[in-house]
């Protein structure tokens, strides 16, 4: 198995610039898999069930310089407990969950609960999907100026996951689509608004190809 893993890691990491981040998406991975890419060097790690992760993080807690990323949708009843918990939040997904992010943020930097603001990247649905949370590109615009009032989280950019069944032209299409949206936006947040968290195991490439800066894979990494 580690031999396998190992090989995988590299064929990946050989595919893509050294610009983009891979994240492993470790959801239903053993610990054992875990430790096996640590050692390779990846560090960042994404979770999409905030229950599964905590189990997770106190199995690793020795491997102290993993950067955990929650990628799943996020309750706003379980807001309070992701901000403790992950640096990174890519599925932001509506201005109710946002707000209630930047409040809990609030409490736990004034009681040194953590220590930097969180990273957070707004998910958008750039094609109509009704089994996908986010916004489309009208309602993100229209909660711009809310959006704005997001003191206690450093807003990066956006996130996609598009789809099922579109053609590798249609996939490169909305992964433009997002790249381009997050360049207009960027004067409506800061100059740090630069990430783009696109692209999975069946799409990274073409991803990485309309500008993706942050890649999301499980099933290439882990599954033989």
């Amino acid at each position: 198995m580690t031999h396998n893993l190992v090989h995988r890691l590299t064929e990946i990491q050989q595919s893509i610039p050294p610009h983009v981040r891979l994240i492993a998406v470790s959801k239903k991975v053993s610990i054992e898999a875990m430790r096996v890419v640590y050692h390779e060097g990846l560090r960042d790690f994404a979770e999409n069930k905030l229950q599964d992760a905590i189990v997770k993080q106190e199995k690793l807690r020795d491997l102290s310089d993993i950067c955990w990323h929650f990628i799943g949708h996020l309750q706003t009843n379980k807001a309070k407990k992701a901000i403790e918990c992950f640096p990174w939040i890519h599925s932001v997904d509506s201005l109710k969950l946002a707000q209630k992010l930047d409040f809990y943020a609030q409490q736990a930097l004034e009681n040194s609960i953590i220590f930097q603001l969180p990273q957070v990247c707004l998910q958008v649905k750039v094609l109509p999907d009704e089994n996908k949370y986010g916004w489309s590109v009208e309602h993100l615009y229209q909660d711009l100026s809310s959006l704005k009032f997001l003191n206690n989280l450093n807003v990066r950019g956006l996130m996609t996951i598009l789809p099922l069944g579109l053609s590798s032209t249609q996939i490169l299409s909305a992964f433009q689509t997002l790249r381009d949206l997050r360049d207009r936006l960027q004067n409506s947040f800061n100059s740090n608004f630069d990430q783009l968290s696109m692209g999975m195991s069946g799409d990274y490439l073409l991803a990485i190809e309309a500008g993706a800066t942050m890649i999301r894979l499980g099933t290439k990494l882990f599954v033989p």
